[in-house]
């Protein structure tokens, strides 16, 4: 259907991907299914050891549908869910998907006044909630008709380490305190009402385009928005990502290092494994000690982070026991978004394994991948890389999204990402305004990224349009401004963001994280360094030095933090 000439990045593509994949009028929770009938005996999650197959996952997934029914979760109504990685929580989302129900999955670490806000835009009517921030979702409800169930993922370890909890020692009291909370008295528990669950409960008729998610964006320059995902949506990811890594059925296993409640999580460890027949190794949260242990135990061949993540096991193998080291020669495949990834990151990870590691992007709004690069050897590592199947793209000025960039001279167009395709979100929760503003007519998502694509469609992300800072009227790029002064002597990281004037300008603010015993560098200092490769108006005027950067759940620095910390009065 689609020619070079129509997807020219296409020529990019690895072996056998196609331009234009068909899409089953499916919901998301069918791979689950189908894989359960297909390898019932194959196991289908491991958590720090204990393990469930296909058929015992089906099993728990028809008992929770029954609790769920009992609860008054029907078609259409909005269930939370509130918890760490555990088998707990991929049963609760796929059997509250299967009643035709919506899920909301929250950060089971926000605050009570970040909760109440969420509970509230989304209207849940139930609340499947960690033992330890049951306290925190009820205050957070408020006089809301919330029905709030506690879940003990404690429940969901091997039995071994579940005895070992009960010892009298210190130990156990640090794990269990680390694992559980205050229960008030007349909030049921979830795996007791499993236990006593009878009967089955059929499924709801639900269509590829109904709501499956509410998602929250990561509100890092804002308030947290619920894009809305379709079924369709979601089964679109994992049928793009399923062709373009070639991932063998019934064979891979994956690991679940990233937090289930954000978009990247998702996708990658509570829809794809499902339709792919896969293993999916689960930690509750992320320790390279405990990853790399798990590589000695049960391999992983497909994993998905961030780039800290590889960094910090790459570190943490030098000193593994040589189980771990050769489990890691199984890792086929890694792939790493939501921020750049260094070169000797990349280097160190594929010396370690002797696979690929690979960079994608994408946002929630598309759930959440519409890029990536090829899984060949020749992809480029620090870029997008290209557009998914079946997803299309353009490049517009970023203050007239009805205008197409011109190529430079070179053949470069550089301005505002907007994709199309089947991930692509239904717009936002009760906000049709902004929905308006983001979701373009054609089904084009303005992504609110400043990219360069070079003449066969290749795609390097250049910067946030709402984090580009303007300086007597020229556009200064943070993240251009960040990749060179990190090359300072002293300098761990850094972050530049644009502070407010009298005048209407911003003034460049560069925030450091220094090396232990370095010196503070002096703005001169930083202007001098700059001059060798920035423009005069992108160098820092103020300079500051802080512990650490202020980061998102998976590791993104939040320059609207950054701002916050040096504005007066906030």
């Amino acid at each position: 259907m689609h020619e070079h000439g129509e997807r020219p990045w296409s020529v990019h593509y690895g072996p056998g991907v196609p331009t234009q994949i068909d899409i089953p009028d499916e919901p998301i929770t069918a791979g689950l299914e189908r894989a359960a009938q297909r390898w019932p005996d194959r196991v289908a999650t491991d958590f720090l050891g204990a393990t469930a197959t296909y058929a015992e996952t089906e099993r728990a997934i028809r008992r929770a549908m029954v609790v769920l029914r009992d609860l008054g979760v029907r078609p259409g109504g909005t269930v939370a869910l509130v918890l760490p990685n555990s088998p707990s929580h991929l049963v609760a989302y796929h059997a509250v998907l299967r009643l035709g129900a919506v899920v909301v999955d929250l950060n089971p670490t926000y605050t009570e006044a970040e909760l109440a806000h969420l509970l509230v835009d989304c209207g849940a009517q139930h609340a499947l909630v960690w033992h330890k921030v049951v306290a925190t979702v009820l205050a957070a409800s408020g006089d809301s008709t919330l029905q709030v169930v506690s879940v003990d993922i404690s429940r969901d370890l091997p039995r071994s380490a579940q005895l070992l909890l009960k010892l009298p020692v210190k130990a156990a009291r640090a794990k269990r305190s680390a694992l559980r909370g205050t229960v008030p008295a007349g909030v049921p528990d979830w795996h007791t009402l499993l236990e006593r669950a009878h009967g089955e409960v059929p499924a709801a008729p639900v269509g590829a385009d109904d709501l499956a998610l509410l998602q929250y964006t990561g509100g890092t320059t804002g308030t947290p928005k619920a894009a809305m995902l379709t079924h369709r949506n979601l089964v679109a990811n994992v049928v793009h990502g399923q062709a373009w890594a070639s991932f063998r059925q019934g064979e891979e296993t994956v690991y679940g290092v990233l937090p289930f409640f954000h978009a990247f999580g998702l996708t990658f460890c509570l829809n794809l494994p499902g339709h792919i027949g896969a293993t999916l190794v689960m930690f509750p949260n992320f320790e390279p000690e405990t990853v790399l242990k798990a590589f000695g135990r049960r391999p992983a061949t497909f994993m998905a982070g961030v780039a800290p993540m590889f960094e910090r096991i790459a570190v943490a193998a030098d000193s593994a026991p040589k189980a771990s080291l050769d489990g890691l020669r199984q890792a086929r495949l890694g792939f790493a978004g939501a921020m750049p990834i260094p070169p000797a990151t990349v280097e160190r990870w594929e010396r370690l394994t002797g696979g690929l590691l690979i960079e994608g992007y994408g946002m929630t709004e598309c759930a959440p991948i519409a890029l990536g690069n090829p899984c060949v050897p020749t992809r480029r590592p620090g870029t997008l890389g290209v557009p998914f199947p079946n997803t299309d793209m353009r490049i517009v000025d970023i203050d007239d999204h009805t205008r197409e960039v011109e190529s430079d001279g070179n053949g470069v167009r550089r301005g505002e990402l907007l994709v199309r395709g089947p991930q692509v979100f239904a717009g936002y929760l009760n906000r049709p305004e902004e929905t308006a503003h983001q979701l373009l007519d054609g089904g084009w998502l303005r992504t609110g990224d400043v990219v360069e694509v070079d003449p066969t469609g290749w795609v390097t992300l250049v910067d946030r349009v709402k984090e580009m800072i303007i300086v007597g009227g020229f556009k200064v790029y943070p993240s251009t401004v960040e990749d060179h002064l990190r090359l300072m002597p002293g300098i761990v990281d850094v972050a530049v963001v644009g502070m407010a004037t009298a005048g209407g300008d911003d003034q460049v603010l560069a925030a450091f994280v220094l090396e232990p015993g370095a010196d503070a560098p002096s703005v001169e200092a930083v202007r001098a360094h700059g001059e060798q490769r920035l423009a005069r108006y992108a160098l820092p005027r103020r300079v500051e030095v802080v512990e650490e950067l202020p980061r998102s759940q998976i590791g993104k620095v939040m320059r609207r933090q950054v701002q916050q910390l040096f504005t007066p009065g906030e």
